[in-house]
């Protein structure tokens, strides 16, 4: 793997920038440089997702009007061998509500970039389940 392809998901330039800085270059020294997607809209998630190639998806939990969660079901529904998905959350408590979203990790905002890096890493890593 030469670098991982990221899609970023939010409607808020700020956010994806607090995420970006975060990860930095690469989420971890044995992981290899990301390629970042970025989207403010779920129709351009949606036509990035359906074009394949991607490791990992992170999506805003607040954005709107089309909130991360929301699209996390969405994709977790109806993308075969969906890329694990990274949702954001408005607050910790909010975790319930990502994990019925199918999210397969969840940071609460504010971000701690320590947090958004090691979720990232953590991810990437897993081996990929096949149906």
């Amino acid at each position: 793997m030469n670098e991982l392809s990221v899609l970023l998901y939010s409607d808020d330039v700020d956010t994806r920038t607090a995420v970006r800085m975060a990860v930095g270059r690469r989420p971890a020294a044995d992981l290899p440089p990301v390629r970042w997607v970025e989207c403010a809209t779920a129709p351009a998630v949606l036509s990035v997702v359906d074009e394949g190639g991607l490791d990992l998806i992170i999506l805003d939990g607040e954005a709107t009007p089309a909130g991360g969660m929301g699209l996390c079901k969405q994709l977790k529904d109806e993308i075969f061998e969906c890329p694990p998905v990274l949702v954001l959350t408005g607050r910790e408590q909010d975790a319930w509500l990502a994990a019925w979203s199918q999210a397969d990790q969840v940071v609460a905002h504010p971000l701690a970039p320590a947090a958004v890096a090691a979720a990232v890493g953590e991810l990437v890593r897993r081996p990929r389940v096949t149906s």
